[in-house]
């Protein structure tokens, strides 16, 4: 299990890159479209003027039953002491045990 205060956290970041979704994708457009190098700048220092924590790449995937942050698997959201556990014992539609 993951301690509450690194969960909590992460609920934290996804609120903020939420909430500033809308103006860094339109600050983006902006300076792709600006003709200046200097308007460019302006637009990218508003950008970074943003808090840290409100940018998509700082966001963690984690587990949805035990929200482990590492080995997640995007197509199921599990874990993959988890997803191995149950593709084994067939309860996971779709999936394919591996065998060699």
């Amino acid at each position: 299990m993951a301690r509450q205060s690194l969960i909590q956290r992460e609920k934290k970041r996804h609120k903020l890159e939420q909430k500033y979704h809308l103006i860094r994708r339109s600050s983006k457009k902006e300076i792709n479209k600006a003709p200046s190098l200097s308007d460019k700048w302006k637009i990218h220092g508003k950008l970074q003027s943003s808090p840290r924590n409100s940018a998509p790449t700082r966001l963690h995937r984690r587990c949805s039953l035990t929200k482990q942050p590492r080995t997640n698997s995007r197509d199921f959201g599990l874990a993959g002491q988890i997803r191995v556990g149950i593709v084994q014992t067939r309860l996971l539609l779709g999936a394919t045990r591996s065998s060699w």
